[in-house]
């Protein structure tokens, strides 16, 4: 199963494309980088930049879950604006697509990928980067953001499995 997670943003969109390994606690990245916008180009411009891209990232490896950061807090309102806008385009994009569509916050990742809700950017980098077997970490950090959100998610896929069926035999 490919997971494909974004880390939404109007300048810097990462995308990383995860699936599992045969060692049910690695992963591989298949996929990663960075979509980039102009920040001089209109808003509307933009995004419809963010839309192509996303839609070809769709098209070209069909992922079964898209996994799109949940905007919880930001101090900037302009650049809360341009993330919210870019994870609209990103959440409607792959709903369009028919793909499963999951949000973690930035706490629930650091969670899932480092085992400690609070960890720093460069210990989620290379948690990733050890996670899902590469040499070093992502040279982007919005593409490593976005590996980490796909890998949240099939951390926690077992376990939401195992709920499922305990609910279905009652």
């Amino acid at each position: 199963m490919f997971v494909l997670g974004i880390d939404p943003g109007l300048t810097r969109c990462g995308y990383g494309l995860v699936t599992r390994s045969s060692d049910p606690r690695s992963f591989r990245a298949v996929a990663a980088g960075t979509i980039e916008t102009a920040p001089e180009a209109p808003v509307e411009r933009r995004l419809a930049e963010l839309l192509g891209s996303l839609t070809e990232l769709l098209e070209e490896y069909d992922p079964a879950v898209v996994v799109v950061e949940r905007v919880f807090f930001q101090t900037n309102v302009r650049t809360a604006t341009g993330v919210a806008q870019a994870s609209g385009i990103a959440l409607a994009t792959a709903a369009s697509h028919g793909c499963e569509v999951a949000q973690y916050t930035s706490n629930e990742v650091k969670l899932a990928v480092a085992g400690y809700g609070a960890a720093t950017k460069r210990q989620v980098q290379e948690m990733v980067a050890r996670q899902c077997g590469l040499h070093a970490p992502p040279g982007s950090p919005d593409a490593a953001d976005a590996l980490a959100l796909a890998v949240c998610h099939l951390v926690g896929a077992s376990l939401r499995a195992a709920v499922s069926a305990a609910e279905a035999r009652r």
